[in-house]
């Protein structure tokens, strides 16, 4: 544990200026980056006794080993600034509000030449509109199906439209008219796409253009007597005001407003966000945080909305058609002491002006005070779910360091497994757990030669040999920053080592890895095997295992970081042999090399499309002529015709 005062700055060296912070640890990997109106009243802020700091602050400034800053102009350029460096290091002590992975929203593909709506949970992708999220998946489904009836667009997987497309029969849903069909040519793609664009503009609030266009079509078909389309008309205009009656109104004004608060204790905060678009609430977000230091409403605001809306407007940028993330309003509990400059950033983020306020009446305030109390709930809720899981893993960590006679509790524990099928496609896994918790932004992953027949004690060995010899090159003493890319400023890839090294294996595999690292000089981490059969613990060159008791959190959570380096060898090890086996059927064709073979398959998709196609079209691939297109097209209907025989 550092003592701050060895790396305090001198009296009067900080600049009373607005800027922004960064706290470097011993790596000097940044772990934690702040900004302030006054740089010397802030940072001396973190210098005082450490008794009478926040727990986390308290944590934060032992882990680390050294502050600098940046002055800037204004407390906007702060804000910006703050955002990228965040944003660029990751930094280990600040919380990031990512988009919320679990919430389920309503995507459309638009970029595809056929756009598909499904239910979907995942980070964005660009070309694709999204609309949400909703607290169910049911609750889209409910609305597409009510939908479909109006907007008959596609929504089935791309397996299903390519079968369809073949058999050249619509689904059920092409035959119930909740589909019009595109895979068997009932609709062209510009007719579909329309189709496609009515949905979003609905979706998106355009409702009441939809209404009037549909109730004048309506009373045109009675006109010319069309009785049978008008009654569809009708049925069609039913069912989006069934749909509308899901999104109830919430303001009756046509707000455009996210609405957001807080329930926090010491250690904890949760956050809800509501989004009204039109009068109403299109969407619900919520996240629940660890604080780092001593903060109020004020401050959860201001750090709040500075990540929110910058990570939304740049998830925009990548997506067409998806308009600006920034509402006309942001309703808030409290406004943080720079609510001025977050006004004018967030002014800058949507091109016009946006209001930051506090709701005093009226449905506003009602609003407010509905999400006030989902916050509530939520916390309440996580801390109920989060009791046991922070308990587990600090008892897990307790009982690793007593068990395996540690120095100190395993922080950092990586794990390396080696992943094969009869020595073919060798490859490894590492993975990396820092604080009990996944750190899946360090995965490392590594093909092995394919002439390391010698076993899994063979590729270990060259797995550690490998992580460990590129830690001593990035940390070299030559290095004007030993760990940190002097490009990026970022930490290199294999910049920080493990309190703990588990392989996947016995004990000649922990020795193994043992012998490589004191054979690199490297004595300072701790090697583990642990073996699947009978889930014992090996130490290096130790005759006996260690066996720790069945129930005990620490066997769970080596079983949790084994388990995730063999789903991560798998994974990759299936990728690799795909490929292989994809190629192998093109082996030997005269003039078809790497390249050839990669553009081929590239472009039909698979072998079995390759083998249907015919040399004119195979030929207009770029870089495959007609004479090598014939050898391709004899090789594989060569191929064919002896499967035949030997059936």
């Amino acid at each position: 544990m550092a003592d701050p005062s060895t790396y305090r700055p001198a009296p009067g060296s900080i600049p009373e200026q607005p800027g922004v912070y960064k706290f470097r640890d011993a790596a000097k990997r940044v772990i934690y980056v702040g900004k302030a109106k006054s740089l010397r009243s802030r940072l001396n802020s973190y210098f005082a006794d450490l008794a009478g700091l926040h727990p986390r602050t308290r944590q934060m400034v032992t882990t680390a080993a050294s502050v600098e800053w940046t002055v800037v102009g204004t407390e906007v350029e702060a804000l910006q600034l703050e955002y990228n460096w965040i944003k660029e290091f990751d930094p280990r002590f600040n919380v990031r509000y990512r988009d919320d992975k679990t919430y389920p929203v309503l995507a459309v593909t638009m970029n595809e030449e056929f756009p598909r709506l499904h239910v979907y949970r995942g980070p964005r992708k660009k070309g694709v509109r999204y609309f949400g999220p909703y607290a169910h998946a049911w609750a889209i489904r409910e609305t597409l199906d009510l939908l479909l009836r109006v907007f008959p667009a596609r929504t089935c997987s791309a397996g299903v439209f390519r079968r369809h497309t073949q058999i050249g029969r619509p689904c059920l849903l092409g035959y119930i008219d909740k589909c019009s069909a595109p895979c068997v040519g009932k609709v062209t793609a510009e007719q579909h796409r329309s189709i496609v664009e009515d949905f979003c503009d609905f979706l998106a609030g355009r409702t009441d253009v939809m209404m009037r266009r549909l109730e004048k079509e309506m009373a045109e078909a009675a006109d010319q007597l069309e009785f049978e389309r008008a009654a569809r008309l009708r049925d069609d205009l039913d069912a989006l005001r069934r749909a509308m009656e899901k999104q109830a109104v919430v303001l009756g004004d046509g707000t455009d407003a996210d609405v957001v608060a807080f329930a926090h204790d010491e250690l904890e905060a949760a956050v809800q966000v509501f989004h009204v678009r039109g009068g109403r609430v299109r969407g619900q977000r919520g996240w629940v945080i660890d604080k780092v230091e001593e903060m109020g409403v004020r401050d959860l605001v201001d750090q709040f909305l500075s990540q929110f809306y910058g990570e939304q407007a740049e998830l925009a940028e990548q997506i067409v058609n998806e308009g600006t993330p920034v509402p006309r309003e942001v309703l808030v509990p409290e406004l943080p002491t720079d609510a001025d400059a977050l006004s004018e950033w967030l002014s800058d983020l949507r091109g016009s002006r946006v209001q930051l306020r506090v709701p005093q009446r009226g449905d506003k305030r009602a609003l407010a005070e509905t999400v006030r109390r989902n916050a509530e709930e939520a916390f309440q809720q996580h801390k109920l779910r989060r009791a046991g899981d922070l308990t587990a893993r600090s008892a897990a960590l307790a009982e690793l360091q007593e068990q395996l006679g540690l120095d100190s509790a395993p922080l950092r524990i990586e794990c390396i497994d080696i992943s094969h099928i009869q020595g073919s496609d060798v490859v490894a896994s590492l993975v990396v757990f820092e604080d009990g918790v996944a750190r899946k932004s360090e995965y490392r992953r590594f093909a092995l030669r394919e002439a390391a027949t010698e076993g899994d004690v063979a590729s270990i060995a060259e797995v550690v040999r490998r992580r460990f010899h590129r830690y001593l090159k990035e940390n070299a003493a030559d290095e004007p920053t030993p760990g940190i890319d002097p490009e990026t400023g970022r930490p290199r890839k294999f910049a920080y080592p493990p309190n703990l090294l588990v392989v996947d294996g016995a004990g000649p595999q922990a020795t193994a890895a043992a012998d490589v690292l004191a054979e690199l000089g490297i004595t300072d981490i701790a090697v583990i095997g642990l073996a699947k059969r009978l889930e014992e613990v090996w130490l290096p060159a130790d005759p006996d295992p260690v066996i720790l008791p069945r129930t005990s959190e620490s066997l769970y959570l080596l079983q949790r970081v084994r388990d995730e380096a063999h789903r991560f060898a798998i994974r990759y090890h299936r990728q690799k042999r795909s490929k292989r086996v994809q190629v192998s059927a093109l082996d030997g064709v005269p003039g078809l090399g790497q390249t050839r073979r990669a553009a081929l398959i590239k472009h039909f998709g698979s072998v079995k499309k390759l083998r249907a196609a015919g040399v004119e079209e195979i030929a207009q691939v770029p870089g495959v002529g007609m004479r090598t297109a014939e050898a391709v097209v004899a090789a594989l209907q060569g191929e064919k015709g002896q499967g035949e025989r030997e059936s």
